[in-house]
């Protein structure tokens, strides 16, 4: 079987409690804990910094992918296993999907939320099956779900779209569901999860 690889999205900025910073740190811990790589955004800031410090320290393979345009805004990390520079923002998320057994997502700002709707909005279009998992640390990721929930009142998507986005209370519930997909991987049913997108 193939490497199991779990795309973070994450804060380049730490955020207002120290939770969120505790949160990205046992993540990337978890990740090298249980032989899962990491791939996320390349920045040595934030919770993005937190979260590839622990699982470089614990001995996974990590994967860093940045814009060579933010490069110096979001200083990249030093020690990955692998740091790939793309021509725009665009082509580092297509990467980071390529990349992805499974999507998770910690707070954040704005460039957490493109790349969360990006790859939700592909999977409404079936571009993917690849689950997408928000961490809800203090709450964040409620809002979220109101917006969706929005959206779908307001007669602009379908309720089933809300079953696309898998709701978790902490990390640790977090780790536990990549588990069932790493499992889930090994029958023939899953074969198909990597993306008609493409790996590029």
């Amino acid at each position: 079987m193939s490497h199991f690889s779990v795309t973070v999205f994450c804060g380049s900025m730490p955020g207002s409690t120290p939770d969120y910073l505790a949160a990205a740190r046992e993540l990337g811990a978890g990740l090298a804990a249980r032989g899962m790589r990491l791939v996320f955004g390349g920045g040595n800031v934030g919770l993005m910094g937190a979260l590839a410090a622990e699982a470089v320290g614990g001995g996974t393979h990590v994967t860093g992918i940045i814009p060579e345009f933010l490069r110096a805004r979001e200083v990249e990390f030093e020690g990955l296993s692998e740091l790939i520079v793309t021509d725009s923002m665009h082509t580092r998320k297509r990467r980071m999907f390529a990349r992805a057994d499974a999507f998770v997502v910690l707070p954040g700002g704005l460039g957490t939320l493109d790349e969360l709707i990006e790859v939700l909005t592909w999977k409404q279009l079936g571009q993917h099956a690849k689950p997408i998992i928000l961490c809800d640390i203090k709450g964040w990721a409620q809002p979220i779900f109101g917006l969706v929930d929005h959206v779908i009142a307001h007669g602009f998507a379908r309720p089933p779209v809300r079953q696309l986005l898998e709701l978790t209370p902490d990390v640790a519930a977090v780790l536990d569901r990549l588990e069932e997909v790493r499992a889930d991987q090994l029958s023939p049913s899953e074969s198909g999860l990597r993306s008609a997108v493409g790996n590029l």
